[in-house]
C-alpha cells in the first residue's frame, strides 16, 4: 500500500517522569516546533507535499523545503518536526508561526528565515510503507537514508538513544536550550499506529513565580489565573494562564484576592483563551500584588509560556521583588 495524505501521525501520552528504561526502549529529544509529515513524489513531476498534524497541506508555505527535497529519494514519507532558527541560531516558535501562516510572501520569508525538518521516523521508503515494521527497523532505515544520501540542512536526523543516562541528560540539561522541551519514549518493537497515543512524552517542568493579575470566574470563585511579570521598563506583561484551579485551591485563593483599581496596567487590554485562539476572555482584574508559585514547562517565546501553567500555592511571604523580570 502506498501512503497518501492525510495520514494521522502517531501521538504521545504525557507523563510527569521518565518511565523505567529497558533495553527495548528508545528516547528522542522533543523539539518545540510544528509536527509534520513530508511526502516525496512517487513519480517524476508529482509535487512534494507537507502535511500538518491536523491533515492540512502546507507545502506552499515552505517552498525552501520543497526545493531542497530534490536531495531525497522518491516514494518517501518522513515524520518529524518543522523548525525555524532565529538570528541567534536558536529555534524560534514565533518565526515558525510567521512561516506557517505565510501567504504571498512565503518565498521572501523562506529566504529570511529558512525552515528545517527534524526527522524522527520514516513511514514509507522507496514506495514501500513501513507502518507495521518495528521502530528499531524504521530507525535503521532512517539512519541509512541520512548516511547514504549525505543529507545536510535543512534535513536533520533527530538523535535517539537507549542509554538511561543520556536520556536524563537530554531531559534535564538539553532543555535549558530554547526549542527543546523534553523527550519522547518509544518502544523499539512498536509499530507505527496512526492517531494512537502509543508513545510517551515527558516535558521538563520548573517551579517559579509570577504575579496574579486577573482571574476568570469571579473573585469569590476564581477558575483560571492570568499571570504577569514586569518587564525591564516596569510594565506588567501577561506571561501565561493556569489550568483550571482545583476547588480547594480556588477557595483558599479567594480569601486573598482584591478587586483591581482603575489604574490596573491591564485595564482595556484584550485577552484570548489560548496562544493561538481568537476566542476572547473577559477576566476579572485583581490587584497585582499576590505572588503565585507555579509549575511550568520550558516552552516559552520571549518569556511567555505557550502551554497552561499549574498553580502550586500562594507565596504570602513574597512580593513582586521576588518575581523574575520578563526580559525584553
Amino acid at each position: 500500500m502506498v501512503l497518501r495524505p492525510p495520514v494521522e501521525p502517531m501521538l504521545a501520552q504525557a507523563r510527569e517522569t521518565l518511565p523505567p528504561l529497558t533495553g527495548r526502549m528508545a528516547v528522542q529529544p522533543k523539539f518545540d516546533g510544528f509536527r509534520a509529515l513530508l511526502y516525496t513524489p512517487l513519480h517524476t513531476g508529482d509535487p512534494v507535499l507537507v502535511q500538518t498534524r491536523r491533515g492540512s497541506l502546507v507545502q506552499d508555505r515552505f517552498p525552501d523545503l520543497t526545493a531542497a527535497a530534490c536531495s531525497l529519494p522518491n516514494g518517501l514519507v518522513l515524520d518529524g518536526e518543522l523548525a525555524v532558527l532565529d538570528s541567534h541560531n536558536q529555534l524560534s516558535f514565533t518565526a515558525l508561526q510567521h512561516r506557517a501562516t505565510a501567504g504571498r510572501n512565503a518565498r521572501a520569508l523562506a529566504a529570511e528565515m529558512p525552515a528545517h525538518f527534524i526527522a524522527f521516523d520514516v513511514l514509507q521508503n522507496q514506495g514501500q510503507e513501513l507502518l507495521n515494521a518495528p521502530f528499531a527497523h524504521r530507525r535503521d532505515v532512517l539512519e541509512a537514508l541520512f548516511a547514504g544520501h549525505r543529507l545536510l540542512p535543512p534535513w536533520t536526523l533527530c538523535p535517539s538513544t537507549t542509554d538511561p543516562a543520556t536520556a536524563g541528560e537530554w531531559l534535564y540539561e538539553w532543555t535549558d536550550v530554547p526549542g527543546l522541551e523534553g523527550v519522547v519514549v518509544k518502544s523499539l518493537t512498536g509499530r507505527y499506529r496512526p492517531g494512537v497515543r502509543g508513545w510517551t512524552k515527558v516535558r521538563r517542568r520548573n517551579t517559579t513565580e509570577a504575579l496574579i493579575g486577573a482571574v476568570t470566574g469571579s473573585l469569590h470563585r476564581p477558575q483560571v489565573l492570568l499571570l504577569g511579570r514586569y518587564d525591564t521598563t516596569g510594565r506588567l506583561r501577561l506571561v501565561g494562564k493556569t489550568v483550571p484551579l482545583k476547588p480547594a485551591q480556588a477557595r483558599d485563593l479567594a480569601e486573598h484576592l482584591t478587586a483591581a483599581g482603575p489604574e490596573h496596567p491591564w485595564t482595556g487590554v484584550r485577552f484570548t483563551a489560548s496562544w493561538t485562539s481568537r476566542t476572547p476572555l473577559e477576566p476579572v482584574l485583581v490587584a497585582p500584588v499576590l505572588v503565585a508559585e507555579i509549575s511550568a514547562d520550558v516552552s516559552q517565546d520571549h518569556g511567555v509560556w505557550r502551554h497552561p501553567l499549574r498553580y502550586e500555592r500562594l507565596r504570602l511571604d513574597a512580593t513582586d521583588a521576588h518575581v523574575p523580570l520578563l526580559e525584553n
